[in-house]
């Protein structure tokens, strides 16, 4: 289960995020993402000691991530020096439904679609922007990404609204089961919605040694 939620993230993180097809090797997924804080990732599919010491001792370019679907205490203790661990995240995942969705008042709900990526978008009575995420869709998986909303504007039910309404989106687009990679903050809200987290994800980046 973990490794098919696994490709689904790796394959619908991708478009979300306009990067080059991921390539697949021994380990996993190598995504070349292209910007100056990650110029690349590699996403390890059931990663062991083997694994993380073969491509950490390979990575030379400085902000090059690795995530891994373990603990980030077992990551840390197999990593050469020149790694730092990012926040510790979830892969979660949920059967999808449709369900109504009404932004509160002084709040308006937008959505539009470009490269195959669906944007959600909140704002509030003054045009700002409120809250926002972003879906993309492969196959019977959509991936749900980029979900916030700005601090003035929270504990309103932005963040489900944004939700709920990516989720009728990919249902409309034939998607049967949401993934997606949470932080610690984001974890409560979509265990609130139905979310399950099916394993941990390690993220550590490249700074390279002095």
């Amino acid at each position: 289960m973990v490794s098919r939620l696994a490709r689904a993230w790796v394959a619908g993180w991708a478009v979300s995020r306009g990067t080059e097809p991921p390539v697949e090797q021994a380990e996993g997924f190598r995504i070349d993402v292209g910007l100056p804080k990650q110029v690349a990732r590699y996403v390890l599919l059931d990663a062991d000691e083997a694994a993380v010491r073969k491509v950490g001792a390979s990575v030379t370019v400085p902000n090059t991530w690795l995530k891994a679907f373990i603990a980030p205490k077992a990551v840390a203790s197999w990593l050469p020096p020149g790694w730092t661990e990012g926040d510790p995240g979830f892969l979660m995942a949920t059967d999808l439904r449709s369900s109504v969705t009404r932004a509160p008042d002084g709040y308006a709900l937008t959505i539009g679609t470009e490269g195959g990526v669906t944007f959600v978008r909140v704002l509030a009575a003054d045009g700002s922007l409120a809250a926002h995420g972003q879906i993309a869709v492969t196959g019977e998986s959509a991936v749900v990404d980029l979900v916030e909303t700005d601090p003035a504007h929270q504990r309103r039910g932005l963040g489900s609204l944004v939700m709920r309404a990516l989720a009728n989106d990919a249902v409309a687009q034939g998607a049967s089961t949401g993934v997606l990679g949470a932080t610690t903050e984001g974890r409560a809200l979509y265990e609130a919605l139905g979310w399950r987290v099916h394993a941990p994800l390690a993220g550590f980046v490249y700074r390279a040694t002095a």
